[in-house]
């Protein structure tokens, strides 16, 4: 993969994007959101790959990945009005097909095609597929610790932003009541990673967030973390 590649490959997200633009103030600021958190993840994810002493194809490559992770939440938004996947349609697999179907790999080398098409596609998974080794579960590694870590900024910015000006999409649509369910605080002492189907109230969610710090595999992600201070 070359610079040529990735450039090229950032204007075609470019212009996809626009396609997606809207006069309707709240669906213009959703779709915002995305690109937005599209590029601290692009940012974010070369962050880690350098700090793995990846060659440049290779951080190309990762980049290349963070760029097209979320590609599939333009036409889930347009469809249902949602970033929720349960209240619509798998954003990971969305995007991949879109990648197919729009043909925007179609210059990159078919090892390239087939890593970039896994992991936008199992990016958003529970877990990484056991059935994957080597180089796709690196990179799923690398975008998903990416995701995260700018996940963590989305929902922080989120809280902090009075009600009126948030992001309607990003709401996760329960109430915003004084409970919390003992299932996400066993989680978090178990160290294990909270599941979306277990939320009850707003309490239950920004819990769950924090359960995603036992699923990150990378030192620098951590050190991002730290420095942002998100948790």
């Amino acid at each position: 993969m070359t610079g040529t590649d990735l450039q090229a490959l950032k204007e075609w997200f470019h212009d996809y994007a626009m396609t997606f633009y809207s006069d309707r103030e709240e669906d213009q600021k959703n779709i915002e959101l995305k690109i937005e958190h599209t590029h601290n993840v692009c940012s974010d994810i070369t962050r880690i790959a350098r700090s793995q002493g990846l060659s440049d194809g290779e951080i190309m490559l990762t980049e290349t990945i963070a760029l097209f992770h979320d590609i599939g939440r333009f036409r889930q938004y347009r469809k249902y009005r949602t970033f929720r996947d349960a209240d619509s349609m798998n954003h990971g697999l969305l995007g991949s097909r879109t990648l197919i179907e729009e043909q925007v790999l179609k210059d990159l080398s078919e090892h390239e095609q087939e890593i970039i098409l896994q992991t936008v596609r199992f990016h958003n998974a529970f877990a990484i597929p056991t059935v994957f080794h080597g180089d796709i579960v690196r990179y799923l590694r690398m975008i998903r610790d990416a995701d995260k870590v700018d996940i963590f900024r989305v929902f922080t910015q989120y809280y902090e932003t009075p009600k009126d000006r948030r992001a309607s999409a990003t709401a996760f649509g329960v109430p915003d009541s004084p409970e919390y369910s003992r299932t996400m605080l066993d989680c978090l002492f178990r160290k294990e990673v909270a599941s979306y189907s277990q939320i009850r109230t707003e309490n239950d969610f920004k819990l769950m967030k924090l359960t995603w710090i036992y699923d990150i595999h990378f030192n620098e992600s951590i050190v991002m973390i730290q420095e942002r201070d998100y948790l």
